[in-house]
């Protein structure tokens, strides 16, 4: 099979390699998918350009969408043919799903809705388990409302989505008129420039000066600061995403009983794993939520792939694997 893998730490073209390599068989509860679209994620480029590597060899990304075409011991053969998107192919392990084949764990195999192209099936894994984890962390309903960080972003894009879904008032951070259209367009009822407004003022305008249920939060270390201009007594945090080090407003979250919630979506139990990819698939088949499928590159142009990401772009990168 053509994969694309690295060998070493470094930039993207010069570490991305695109070669034949053997194709894996599927073992014990495990099952082959052919892939028809990977998802390149922010961790995918962070993890080739910066991180230590774990494995000799890595194919990355952990993200994608394709077909059953072989099954290990254990596992239905009705499960055959079957469309499927997939969560955590990378992770902890040196395959992931920037190739032709790949092998995992059936569990790790979530049947896609017939109406959900692969291209945006490869948006799913981190992306939308992120924000429905996130969404039902601040118990986000029609009394509620909820400050999503960074609105055009994947995870924020779902997770604005998500929140509306429950009925929620969203309100979101952006930084230029383009990604206003987006988050609008992904359902956010307001919108704050963040480099041109005040956003501490801007939400107590929208509150009435009561302040937010919930943020969610995808750089704990660069908007830290906001915490107290809009956040309730009581309020709650919930962070996906910070630096190494974050300044927290520790006695403004100590008097005001603020709840700061942390978590790594790659380290769902199996419980909170089974209920996102349920609830993705029900929002995807009720029309509640959809993917922005960004730029797409064929497999042999990953390393371009890559540095999309890095630039910073709207919507999902796809490598077209097949």
């Amino acid at each position: 099979m053509r994969a694309a893998f690295y060998e070493a730490n470094g930039p993207a073209r010069a570490v991305l390699r695109v070669e034949e390599i053997e194709t894996p068989d599927p073992g014990v509860g495990e099952v082959r998918i052919r892939l028809h679209a990977s998802g390149v994620n922010p961790s995918d480029v962070k993890s080739r350009g910066l991180r230590k590597l774990a494995f000799p060899r890595v194919i990355p990304h952990s993200d994608g969408a394709g077909v059953i075409e072989a099954v290990g011991a254990g596992i239905p053969t009705s499960r055959l043919g079957e469309r499927v998107w997939i969560w955590n192919g990378q992770w902890q392990r040196p395959f992931g799903t920037a190739a032709e084949f790949i092998v995992l764990p059936a569990v790790q195999a979530v049947r896609l809705p017939d109406k959900i192209g692969f291209e945006q099936g490869a948006t799913l894994g981190i992306p939308a388990m992120t924000a429905f984890h996130a969404v039902e962390l601040a118990r986000a309903d029609d009394k509620t409302v909820v400050l999503v960080s960074g609105g055009a972003g994947s995870v924020s894009q779902f997770a604005i989505q998500f929140a509306k879904a429950r009925g929620a008032t969203v309100v979101t951070t952006i930084s230029s008129p383009d990604k206003a259209a987006v988050a609008r367009e992904a359902g956010a009822d307001h919108c704050i420039d963040y480099r041109r407004e005040d956003v501490g003022g801007r939400v107590a305008e929208i509150t009435g000066r009561r302040g937010v249920d919930a943020i969610l939060e995808m750089d704990l270390t660069a908007n830290a600061k906001l915490i107290p201009a809009v956040l309730r007594p009581k309020g709650s945090v919930v962070i996906y995403g910070t630096g190494a080090e974050a300044t927290i407003p520790a006695f403004f979250c100590l008097s005001n009983s603020v709840l700061l919630n942390f978590f790594l979506v790659y380290q769902l139990d199996a419980l909170e794993r089974d209920r996102a990819a349920a609830g993705i698939n029900q929002a995807l088949e009720q029309g509640k939520i959809t993917a922005r499928v960004g730029p797409t590159f064929p497999l042999a142009e990953t390393a371009a792939a890559h540095e999309a990401v890095e630039q910073g772009t709207i919507g999902n990168v796809v490598v077209r694997t097949a």
